[in-house]
Protein backbone atom coordinates (compact mmCIF):
# COMPACT_ATOMS: atom_id res chain seq x y z
CA UNK A 1 0.00 0.00 0.00
CA UNK A 2 1.20 3.25 -1.28
CA UNK A 3 0.12 6.91 0.03
CA UNK A 4 -0.49 10.22 -2.20
CA UNK A 5 -0.57 10.38 -5.40
CA UNK A 6 1.00 7.00 -6.47
CA UNK A 7 -1.94 5.06 -4.77
CA UNK A 8 -4.11 7.00 -6.13
CA UNK A 9 -2.44 6.54 -9.77
CA UNK A 10 -2.51 2.70 -8.91
CA UNK A 11 -5.83 3.02 -7.74
CA UNK A 12 -7.11 4.21 -11.02
CA UNK A 13 -5.14 1.81 -13.28
CA UNK A 14 -6.99 -0.71 -11.14
CA UNK A 15 -10.10 0.43 -12.58
CA UNK A 16 -9.09 0.06 -15.93
CA UNK A 17 -11.12 -3.37 -17.43
CA UNK A 18 -8.84 -6.76 -17.04
CA UNK A 19 -6.46 -4.47 -14.01
CA UNK A 20 -6.13 -6.49 -11.10
CA UNK A 21 -3.82 -4.70 -8.47
CA UNK A 22 -0.78 -6.34 -8.91
CA UNK A 23 -0.86 -5.04 -12.56
CA UNK A 24 -1.89 -1.63 -11.82
CA UNK A 25 0.66 -1.39 -8.89
CA UNK A 26 3.18 -2.73 -11.97
CA UNK A 27 2.27 0.06 -14.02
CA UNK A 28 2.13 2.27 -11.79
CA UNK A 29 5.65 2.18 -10.69
CA UNK A 30 6.67 1.74 -14.65
CA UNK A 31 5.41 4.93 -15.43
CA UNK A 32 6.99 6.92 -12.20
CA UNK A 33 10.18 5.40 -13.45
CA UNK A 34 9.68 6.07 -17.05
CA UNK A 35 11.34 9.08 -19.21
CA UNK A 36 9.02 11.45 -18.81
CA UNK A 37 8.82 12.06 -22.92
CA UNK A 38 7.18 8.36 -22.94
CA UNK A 39 4.94 9.98 -20.15
CA UNK A 40 3.93 13.02 -21.86
CA UNK A 41 3.18 10.99 -24.98
CA UNK A 42 0.55 8.71 -23.39
CA UNK A 43 -1.11 11.48 -21.48
CA UNK A 44 -1.46 13.00 -24.52
CA UNK A 45 -2.66 9.76 -25.88
CA UNK A 46 -5.37 9.59 -23.39
CA UNK A 47 -6.41 13.09 -23.76
CA UNK A 48 -6.61 12.44 -27.97
CA UNK A 49 -8.59 9.95 -27.58
CA UNK A 50 -10.92 11.87 -25.42
CA UNK A 51 -11.23 14.89 -27.32
CA UNK A 52 -11.22 13.45 -30.84
CA UNK A 53 -12.67 9.98 -31.31
CA UNK A 54 -17.16 9.52 -31.41
CA UNK A 55 -19.04 7.62 -32.49
CA UNK A 56 -19.87 7.24 -36.33
CA UNK A 57 -23.41 8.95 -37.35
CA UNK A 58 -24.21 6.00 -39.61
CA UNK A 59 -23.44 2.83 -37.58
CA UNK A 60 -21.83 4.10 -34.07
CA UNK A 61 -18.81 2.43 -34.76
CA UNK A 62 -15.73 4.39 -33.40
CA UNK A 63 -13.89 7.12 -35.64
CA UNK A 64 -12.36 10.64 -35.93
CA UNK A 65 -14.50 11.63 -38.67
CA UNK A 66 -18.33 12.16 -38.85
CA UNK A 67 -18.69 8.66 -40.38
CA UNK A 68 -16.18 5.56 -40.16
CA UNK A 69 -14.08 4.36 -42.55
CA UNK A 70 -16.09 1.26 -43.26
CA UNK A 71 -19.55 3.17 -43.79
CA UNK A 72 -17.33 5.18 -46.06
CA UNK A 73 -15.89 2.75 -48.30
CA UNK A 74 -17.56 2.29 -51.57
CA UNK A 75 -16.58 -0.95 -51.75
CA UNK A 76 -18.45 -2.54 -49.03
CA UNK A 77 -21.89 -4.55 -49.80
CA UNK A 78 -24.78 -2.23 -48.70
CA UNK A 79 -27.31 -4.91 -48.75
CA UNK A 80 -25.33 -6.69 -45.90
CA UNK A 81 -25.25 -5.36 -42.59
CA UNK A 82 -24.10 -7.19 -39.21
CA UNK A 83 -24.94 -5.87 -35.91
CA UNK A 84 -23.09 -5.93 -33.17
CA UNK A 85 -22.93 -4.97 -29.66
CA UNK A 86 -19.93 -2.71 -28.92
CA UNK A 87 -17.66 -0.95 -31.66
CA UNK A 88 -15.06 -3.64 -30.45
CA UNK A 89 -16.90 -6.69 -31.99
CA UNK A 90 -16.41 -5.14 -35.76
CA UNK A 91 -12.36 -5.26 -35.15
CA UNK A 92 -12.85 -8.84 -34.04
CA UNK A 93 -15.21 -9.48 -36.89
CA UNK A 94 -12.82 -7.53 -39.66
CA UNK A 95 -9.72 -9.57 -38.23
CA UNK A 96 -11.42 -12.60 -39.70
CA UNK A 97 -11.27 -11.06 -43.28
CA UNK A 98 -14.75 -12.62 -44.62
CA UNK A 99 -17.34 -10.36 -43.84
CA UNK A 100 -17.76 -7.13 -46.82
CA UNK A 101 -21.04 -5.73 -45.63
CA UNK A 102 -21.34 -2.49 -43.19
CA UNK A 103 -22.10 -2.84 -39.50
CA UNK A 104 -24.37 -1.21 -36.60
CA UNK A 105 -23.67 -1.27 -33.32
CA UNK A 106 -26.24 -1.10 -30.95
CA UNK A 107 -24.32 0.28 -27.75
CA UNK A 108 -24.78 -3.16 -25.32
CA UNK A 109 -27.51 -5.55 -25.19
CA UNK A 110 -30.90 -5.97 -23.62
CA UNK A 111 -30.30 -6.39 -19.77
CA UNK A 112 -33.31 -6.03 -16.97
CA UNK A 113 -30.97 -6.55 -14.16
CA UNK A 114 -29.04 -3.48 -15.26
CA UNK A 115 -32.35 -1.56 -16.63
CA UNK A 116 -31.52 -1.63 -20.17
CA UNK A 117 -34.22 -2.23 -22.66
CA UNK A 118 -34.57 -2.05 -25.63
CA UNK A 119 -35.39 1.60 -25.86
CA UNK A 120 -31.46 1.46 -24.40
CA UNK A 121 -29.78 0.22 -27.49
CA UNK A 122 -29.67 1.65 -30.98
CA UNK A 123 -32.46 -0.02 -32.35
CA UNK A 124 -34.47 2.83 -33.76
CA UNK A 125 -31.82 3.32 -35.46
CA UNK A 126 -31.71 0.57 -37.34
CA UNK A 127 -34.35 0.62 -38.49
CA UNK A 128 -34.21 3.85 -39.77
CA UNK A 129 -31.31 2.32 -41.90
CA UNK A 130 -33.25 -0.06 -43.08
CA UNK A 131 -35.88 2.23 -44.67
CA UNK A 132 -35.25 3.05 -48.36
CA UNK A 133 -35.25 -0.71 -48.46
CA UNK A 134 -31.49 -1.24 -49.81
CA UNK A 135 -30.57 -3.47 -47.05
CA UNK A 136 -31.73 -7.25 -47.65
CA UNK A 137 -29.79 -9.02 -44.69
CA UNK A 138 -29.08 -8.55 -40.87
CA UNK A 139 -26.77 -10.55 -39.35
CA UNK A 140 -27.39 -10.95 -36.01
CA UNK A 141 -23.62 -11.02 -34.16
CA UNK A 142 -24.76 -10.43 -30.34
CA UNK A 143 -22.94 -12.23 -27.87
CA UNK A 144 -23.63 -15.49 -27.17
CA UNK A 145 -24.64 -14.87 -23.41
CA UNK A 146 -27.79 -14.60 -21.68
CA UNK A 147 -28.19 -10.76 -22.54
CA UNK A 148 -26.75 -11.77 -26.41
CA UNK A 149 -29.69 -14.21 -26.66
CA UNK A 150 -31.76 -11.83 -25.32
CA UNK A 151 -30.98 -8.84 -28.11
CA UNK A 152 -30.48 -11.21 -31.01
CA UNK A 153 -34.61 -13.28 -30.06
CA UNK A 154 -35.98 -9.63 -29.96
CA UNK A 155 -34.40 -8.00 -33.16
CA UNK A 156 -35.35 -11.12 -34.98
CA UNK A 157 -38.79 -10.46 -34.00
CA UNK A 158 -38.86 -7.05 -34.73
CA UNK A 159 -36.94 -7.45 -38.08
CA UNK A 160 -39.23 -10.47 -39.13
CA UNK A 161 -42.33 -7.70 -39.34
CA UNK A 162 -39.92 -5.99 -42.03
CA UNK A 163 -39.80 -8.52 -43.97
CA UNK A 164 -35.31 -8.56 -44.16
CA UNK A 165 -34.07 -11.66 -44.50
CA UNK A 166 -32.08 -12.14 -40.77
CA UNK A 167 -29.71 -14.55 -39.34
CA UNK A 168 -27.34 -15.24 -36.70
CA UNK A 169 -23.45 -16.29 -36.28
CA UNK A 170 -23.51 -19.60 -35.93
CA UNK A 171 -21.86 -20.98 -32.81
CA UNK A 172 -20.52 -24.43 -31.97
CA UNK A 173 -16.91 -25.63 -30.90
CA UNK A 174 -14.00 -23.94 -31.57
CA UNK A 175 -10.51 -25.54 -33.38
CA UNK A 176 -8.59 -27.41 -31.41
CA UNK A 177 -11.31 -28.12 -28.61
CA UNK A 178 -12.26 -31.36 -27.46
CA UNK A 179 -15.15 -33.13 -27.58
CA UNK A 180 -15.49 -34.25 -23.77
CA UNK A 181 -14.55 -30.45 -22.79
CA UNK A 182 -17.22 -28.42 -24.48
CA UNK A 183 -20.44 -27.85 -22.08
CA UNK A 184 -24.41 -28.91 -23.54
CA UNK A 185 -25.22 -25.83 -24.72
CA UNK A 186 -22.10 -25.50 -27.04
CA UNK A 187 -22.63 -28.73 -28.33
CA UNK A 188 -26.59 -28.39 -29.05
CA UNK A 189 -25.71 -25.30 -31.28
CA UNK A 190 -22.82 -27.08 -33.46
CA UNK A 191 -25.33 -30.07 -33.88
CA UNK A 192 -28.33 -27.81 -34.73
CA UNK A 193 -25.83 -25.53 -36.94
CA UNK A 194 -23.98 -28.61 -38.77
CA UNK A 195 -23.40 -28.03 -42.03
CA UNK A 196 -23.83 -31.27 -45.44
CA UNK A 197 -20.82 -32.31 -46.52
CA UNK A 198 -20.10 -31.75 -50.33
Amino acid sequence: MYEGALQSLVDQLGHLPGVGPKSAQRMALYLLEAEPDEVSMLVEAINAVRTRVHHCEICANLTEENTCAICRDIRRDPTMICVVQEPKDIQAIEAARVFRGRYHVLGGAIDPMRGIGPEQLRIRELLTRLQDGQVTEIILATNPNIEGEATASYLARTLATIGVTTSRLAMGLPVGGDLEYADAVTLGRALEGRRHID
